[in-house]
């Protein structure tokens, strides 16, 4: 009476479950397997080639990118397009890091891109954190956010003998005080305890802090003299005049 019933069971176990084990391998994603659907997407940027956009980005997909545009996927689709006439370039997934929950796989990577333009060559580095989720068995990106690394701008040649035009004290508020001083033909920024900070030229009266997004411009008057320095970030201003 129990033979039967002991067969059956033994075909489930030797058919049914090999199979079923069978989906959720082929359905289940690697991190190996994440990286080369990135640098496919990636490929597809350089190329102008937005099908592994249509294929791998979910309807509803979250997307921010590199400009602070909140794209949805029609929108991102549409944005992909070849290369002008003597432009070339091309995109490479590096460094990535990944975490992978059951139907949630999350990877963070960084991009650095090369692009020539009539044979100059131009470089940028991003940072990448793609959502892939996995729905009825397909792995789709859900969510996606991109930032740009910050590269400081090329050092120009300063204009020694307009530094000593620089130095004095400028003033915020009676309490936040800066000090402008040279030494041995650089240009310092130092204010109270903390250590001094090196300006460096850009062009003109126009100088940056290594390391430090923004820019600090000297101001002149109309009899041209320097009355302030304005402490430029995302093209907002912060005003030190002058004091002595």
């Amino acid at each position: 009476m129990n033979r039967p019933f002991a067969g059956w069971i033994t075909f489930v176990v030797l058919t049914v479950v090999p199979w079923v084990n069978g989906v959720a391998e082929q359905t289940a994603i690697t991190q190996d397997e994440l990286v080369r659907r990135e640098q496919e997407l990636f490929d597809g940027v350089s190329s102008g080639n937005a099908a592994p956009w249509q294929k791998y980005v979910a309807a509803d997909c979250l997307f921010f990118d590199e400009k602070g545009r909140n794209l949805d996927k029609p929108a991102l689709i549409a944005d992909i397009a070849p290369l002008p006439k003597g432009f070339s370039g091309q995109i490479k997934v590096l460094r990535p890091e990944s975490r992978i929950f059951g139907d949630t796989a999350i990877l963070s990577f960084d991009l650095e891109e090369t692009e020539t333009v009539f044979g100059q060559t131009m470089t940028a580095r991003y940072h990448g954190t793609d959502t892939w989720y996995r729905r009825k068995g397909v792995w789709q990106i859900i969510a996606s956010q991109m930032f740009r690394y910050y590269e400081d701008p090329a050092p120009g040649k300063v204009d020694a003998a307009k530094l000593p035009e620089y130095i004095g004290t400028y003033q915020l508020s009676p309490d936040d005080i800066v000090k402008i001083i040279t030494e041995d033909g650089k240009l310092y920024r130092t204010r109270g305890d903390k250590s001094r900070v090196e300006l460096i030229c850009e062009s003109g009266d126009l100088f940056f802090r290594n390391g430090v997004e923004g820019r600090i411009l000297f101001r002149r008057d109309n009899n041209d003299k320097v009355d302030a320095f304005i402490d430029r970030r995302n093209n907002e201003d912060i005003v030190w005049r002058k004091v002595e």
